[in-house]
């Protein structure tokens, strides 16, 4: 039984779809949090619209988890939490958008964090990056793709030439898009988050107003499909720049070449790239949206948090290293073009529960050269069979392998 005095008792304001990820996982990690920090959360009341007392949770709490979303009453949640001395965590990027600098000052004058990683695309870490790894970085330049549901629509309208409203109606029904997706196809929503990326990126406040941004409802078929025949992908991009001695932040379709960072993020992953003379450029991706990625995300911050600012906790030393793992491979081989070759090579993958995914040869006679992709399997079993196929006698130089990463996200 946990002593009372280690408790950490969070106070969720809202249980929506984040914040009932949230009530479901803090539990979860309840004694992972608790050896890292010494305290074990736990959920102190629950604020929704038809239950709990706002003053009752706020003072038996440590820590205030705002997830009700809008301007009010979130925002004056929020301000009489700080003012109480309690810490706050929030994934609301409209309220931090439009009265963020009020809610920072009130953070300063009363010594308490106002933590927001959630705000900004999902579980991309790029706040924390910027604020701390980067904090003494000269940027110059934010790219992202910082809303999921629009880089869906996009990568659905490429992929299968879908209209734009066929699209979104398959956003919909897997739940990348709310029943009202206004703020996202329409560019707000990733104009709230560049403006909150801006303001940390160049120690200047970015008011929503401040940021230009249009959407994708006008974005046809033909429109990427003439793009793809020049080698482009069509993105909604938000950008924060200094140019000209000052600060444009912006927000709108953009066609990409395929060596662009943000060019082959695809589907609902957000990504944001950051730009500066001294690291030349990092780019950050991941799942942008939905509730067990958004409050894992939340949970990261109420652990941040929970923990002094310098503090760097020992490792337990619970989880043994693994040496041994499954992957797929691409399998080089020179063999001459005789009679049976392929098929004793066959034999001896099968012999090792080898299975071929496609194969292709290349070259004829001495010079033929048969290149295939194999599906996952154990390291070791590969590489035993590798070995095999050295000693048949009929390859021309050793066998070359490079791992297959075969993982692909809707």
């Amino acid at each position: 039984m946990t002593s009372t005095d280690t408790r950490f008792r969070v106070g969720l304001l809202g249980h929506g779809t984040v914040g009932a990820a949230f009530a479901a996982l803090l539990p979860q990690r309840a004694d992972a949090v608790a050896g890292v920090t010494g305290l074990r959360p736990e959920i102190g009341g629950v604020l929704t619209r038809s239950q709990g007392d706002f003053d009752a949770i706020l003072a038996d709490s440590d820590l205030i988890v705002e997830l009700i979303g809008g301007i009010e009453p979130a925002r004056d949640y929020v301000l009489r939490a700080m003012r109480a001395g309690k810490h706050v965590v929030t994934a609301n990027k409209q309220l931090l958008s439009q009265h963020g600098e009020e809610l920072w000052a009130c953070a300063r004058e009363h010594g308490v964090q106002l933590r927001f990683e959630a705000a900004v695309a999902g579980v991309v870490p790029v706040i924390r990056v910027l604020q701390e790894s980067l904090a003494a970085a000269h940027v110059e330049r934010i790219h992202g793709i910082v809303n999921g549901t629009t880089n869906f629509i996009l990568s659905e309208m490429a992929r299968t030439g879908a209209t734009y409203a066929d699209a979104l109606a398959e956003a919909q029904r897997l739940g990348y898009a709310e029943a009202d997706p206004s703020e996202d196809v329409n560019g707000k929503d990733a104009a709230a988050k560049m403006a909150i990326l801006a303001r940390l990126a160049f120690d200047t406040p970015v008011h929503l107003d401040q940021v230009v941004y249009e959407g994708i409802e006008q974005i046809a078929p033909d429109d990427i499909e003439y793009a793809r025949d020049l080698g482009l992908g069509l993105k909604l991009i938000g950008t924060a720049e200094r140019v000209d001695g000052g600060l444009s932040v912006r927000v709108h379709p953009a066609f990409l070449y395929p060596g662009h960072p943000l060019a082959s993020v695809n589907g609902p992953f957000n990504a944001v790239t950051v730009e500066s003379d001294a690291i030349t450029e990092i780019t950050m991706s991941g799942p942008g949206a939905g509730g067990p990625q958004t409050a894992s995300a939340v949970l990261g911050d109420v652990v941040s948090a929970m923990i002094p600012p310098a503090s760097t906790p020992p490792t337990s030393g619970a989880l043994e290293i693994v040496a041994d793992v499954v992957s797929a491979f691409y399998l080089h081989l020179e063999v001459p073009d005789n009679p049976g070759v392929l098929a004793r090579i066959a034999g001896v993958l099968g012999d090792h529960g080898i299975s071929v995914k496609s194969v292709v040869q290349k070259g004829l006679g001495d010079n033929a050269r048969l290149v295939m992709v194999v599906h996952a399997v154990l390291e070791s079993r590969f590489f035993t069979a590798l070995d095999e196929l050295s000693g048949l006698g009929v390859l021309r130089t050793a066998p070359r392998a490079i791992r297959v990463i075969e993982e692909q996200f809707a």
